[in-house]
């Protein structure tokens, strides 16, 4: 989910790896070595052994007696292996669309990501690199490699089932968001529920000139993706408020495919400069040079791919999308660096227009202000509206559509209400120039003491 520049900047995804970086780790065994160091993943492996049972011919019996009773007993013990053999854990397969929890299909523990190490670790210490194991608790790579893991099996099923031709936008947001539910086991119908899992924002489905944050309204017109429409699929997944921001692009002309060549680039360019150390003006530079090196031909007119300069990538907080540090697509004076134990959404977004996105009319999503004390709501409508908001999304990003799910009704008030006295921030839909085109693709990376993990990476980008 893009971030706005203070003084206008944000964020996005689609396409294959550049020189040096690797897919995601697909084997599912995890190190057991204990968590002295932050580089370690922290699954833990539980393996029931099914023993049979034998028992001991009783003294006295005869010759004849003891085959019958082996006979039956060898029937038995073979009818029990029959049984157990037909579910065994390690042979369960994720369906279509997804249902099976990941946790069912990976007990050994979850998937690392693509794991890069930093180009000079001169200044790593001993004693720095104990500091550093302590910087997460013991839980914190397996939520994130398990939200990983949901999101990268979630989108691989929407590319392949739900993004085509004559799909409605509400009908593909609808299936990656019952997707992400499934796999995590928490459906967020009951109080506090979507806390412990969910959705780390509103899915991002934002075609041609509309770059970010643009989402399906109830009582909206419906949206019909065309064949000829360039599409943006930005959606988060949080395991105990550890966020994984990815997002990638979809485009079935090929007249648009250097566009997404040219972001997908960039994206892996801000990932390649990524690191301990590492000025985001350094990375914005580097984002820029690539990114604009690109042009599209389209119906005969060649334009140059501009890297949009309004929005930014951003660190990520727990329970909340938009950390304080931010990371431009261009030439920049941030002198902010990067620091072991943090999280950051890598993300670039390219365009065909001005490169300068603005707010269009509607409402992508809303968001607790935590800053503000909930005194300032006097209307009851408000008051109660606010309790909801707090009880079942805190600080995640939420839409009109997540409201409606769990039964609320009558909000419009109450909501505005909330947003006059601050309480409540309101999002709106980005877009560049009308006619334009605009893509994005997006990362989440964790950086370890010793390297930094690609946490989202996956074969499809």
């Amino acid at each position: 989910m893009g971030s706005k520049k203070a003084e206008g900047h944000q964020q996005t995804p689609d396409a294959s790896n550049s020189d040096g970086l690797k897919p995601a780790n697909p084997d599912p065994k995890i190190s057991q070595r204990g968590s002295s160091s932050a580089d370690l993943d922290r699954g833990v492996v539980s393996d029931d052994d099914d023993d049979d049972d034998d028992a001991n011919v009783e003294a006295g019996m005869n010759a004849s007696t003891a085959n019958i009773e082996k006979k039956k007993k060898r029937k038995r013990s073979k009818k029990k292996k029959t049984k157990t053999a037909t579910l065994p854990a390690t042979e369960l397969k994720q369906t279509t669309p997804p249902r099976v929890l990941v946790s069912a299909l990976f007990t050994s523990g979850y998937p690392t990501g693509e794991l890069v190490p930093y180009e000079n670790n001169s200044r790593t210490t001993e004693e720095e690199s104990r500091y550093n194991s302590r910087l997460w608790d013991d839980d914190f790579l397996t939520d994130y490699r398990q939200a990983a893991e949901i999101h990268r099996q979630v989108r691989q099923y929407a590319q392949k089932e739900l993004i085509k031709p004559g799909a409605s936008l509400l009908s593909i947001a609808e299936g990656i968001e019952d997707g992400v539910r499934a796999l995590h086991g928490h459906q967020g119908l009951e109080v506090g529920d979507s806390l412990k899992a969910g959705m780390g924002f509103p899915t991002g489905l934002c075609l041609n000139n509309v770059a970010a944050h643009w989402t399906p309204n109830p009582g909206g017109k419906e949206v019909i993706l065309d064949k000829s429409d360039v599409l943006k699929v930005d959606f988060g997944v949080h395991v105990n408020g550890r966020i994984v921001d990815s997002a990638f692009t979809i485009a079935f002309d090929h007249t648009y495919d250097n566009l997404l060549a040219a972001v997908k680039e960039a994206t892996n360019t801000g990932i390649t400069h990524a690191g301990v150390d590492a000025r985001m003006s350094d990375i914005g530079a580097a984002i820029q040079e690539v990114m604009e090196s690109y042009e599209v031909e389209i119906s005969g007119k060649v334009f140059p791919v501009k890297a949009v300069r309004n929005i930014t990538g951003h660190d990520i907080l727990r329970y909340h999308i938009h950390g304080g540090k931010q990371i431009p697509f261009i030439k920049n004076n941030n002198r902010d660096k990067m620091e072991e134990g943090e999280v950051f959404a890598i993300e670039t977004f390219g365009s065909t227009g001005k490169g300068y996105l603005s707010d269009d009319v509607g409402v992508y999503g809303y968001g607790r202000n935590e800053n503000v004390s909930a005194a300032h709501a006097h209307l009851s409508s408000a008051k109660s509206l606010l309790k909801t908001i707090d009880e079942n999304f805190g600080t995640i990003v939420f839409c009109r559509r997540y409201l409606e799910r769990l039964g609320v009704k009558h909000y419009h008030l109450g909501m505005r209400n909330l947003m006059e006295n601050g309480i409540i921030d309101s999002y709106a839909p980005l877009v560049d120039v009308k006619g334009s085109y605009t893509a994005q693709f997006e990362h989440t990376i964790l950086l370890h003491s010793g390297g930094k993990e690609v946490i989202s990476r996956g074969d499809d980008y």
